[in-house]
């Protein structure tokens, strides 16, 4: 059957026509990506993507949405977008639908997609396991957290998380003084305002500070992942590898926490600093645990490679509810 899959960010609302059958995704179309910002709703953005498309929609929706989930009201963490889940139905059009957590959609696309969309980051090279825990993180405009829970013979399971929301825990005096700053903006620093997009910018004006330099203040994230990927910024690039340690340790204290058998990297932003993760410290900084160092390297750490993993986890979640 047809569905509508919707990936909706605090930046981008993506969408797409989606085939599923027997609890997996057939097929995935070409995206539509349109900007949060140019819609006042995901209805009227439902609508654009189906003007564009130049054809009725299917009646059945699979939406992840960067938020936690409930069934009454969802404020979106970092776009003004709500959503009345009740609502659905008549807003949208549809008889079917699926609502998930756009981690736990990204979740799903692990606990679905084939070997080949993987590569190998750091720990061993072999395939993730077929049994236990995998643990998924991911920078974009937030960091997502999912836990995946494969049991062998019998499939997977989501388990959605805020895990991006815990404190964040410095290793060493930069990354003190990083967060001394940013604690007096938020007072409470979480692994997210250093381990996503938009914390290239306090981790660039820390790195000014300490080296005596005067940059302009509050500059634009996207220009500085562009200055730092173009390599034509040695502050820019240094703020780059500082955020790829950063990220590493990170998704070593997740990885302790759910006690993986292996990591998967995601988030538009990961797939971006493909090069640069496999360059820098970032393996070193996810084994460094301590007494565990040794149980860390035994973790495989992989990057998915999927254009659009959020689309075709909601649409594999989809499937895993209704086509059974």
């Amino acid at each position: 059957m047809e569905v509508v899959a919707a990936d909706i960010g605090g930046t981008n609302a993506r969408f797409a026509i989606a085939e599923v059958e027997d609890g997996h995704v057939v097929s995935l179309g070409e995206p539509t990506t349109l900007e949060t910002a140019n819609h006042g709703s995901l209805q009227l953005a439902w609508q654009a993507f189906g003007k564009k498309l130049g054809r009725d929609l299917p009646r059945a929706a699979a939406i992840a949405v960067a938020s936690p989930i409930n069934d009454t009201l969802i404020k979106m963490t970092n776009n003004p977008w709500i959503i009345r889940p009740p609502l659905i139905n008549s807003r949208l059009e549809v008889d079917t639908w699926t609502l998930i957590n756009d981690f736990g959609a990204v979740g799903h696309a692990v606990g679905q997609l084939d070997a080949q969309w993987l590569i190998h980051l750091c720990g061993p090279d072999k395939p993730l396991p077929d049994h236990g825990s995998i643990t998924v993180c991911g920078p974009g405009t937030g960091l997502g957290v999912a836990q995946v829970l494969r049991v062998k013979g019998q499939g997977y399971h989501v388990i959605e998380t805020e895990g991006g929301h815990v404190d964040f825990a410095p290793l060493d005096g930069i990354e003190d003084e990083l967060v001394r700053r940013l604690r007096k903006t938020y007072t409470r620093v979480s692994a997210e305002r250093i381990c996503s997009g938009p914390a290239i910018v306090a981790i660039y004006e820390t790195l000014a500070a300490i080296e005596g330099k005067r940059v302009k203040q509050n500059q634009d994230d996207i220009e500085l992942w562009k200055l730092a990927l173009d390599g034509k910024d040695s502050l820019a690039v240094a703020a780059m590898d500082r955020f790829c340690l950063a990220l590493g340790a990170v998704a070593g204290d997740l990885a302790l926490t759910h006690g993986p058998t292996g990591v998967v990297i995601a988030g538009g932003l990961g797939l971006r600093l493909k090069d640069n993760l496999l360059e820098s410290g970032f393996g070193q900084r996810f084994v460094a645990k301590g007494r565990f160092q040794q149980l860390m390297s035994t973790i495989p750490v992989k990057l998915i490679t999927h254009p659009q993993p959020g689309l075709f986890g909601a649409a594999a979640a989809f499937a895993q509810e209704h086509t059974k």
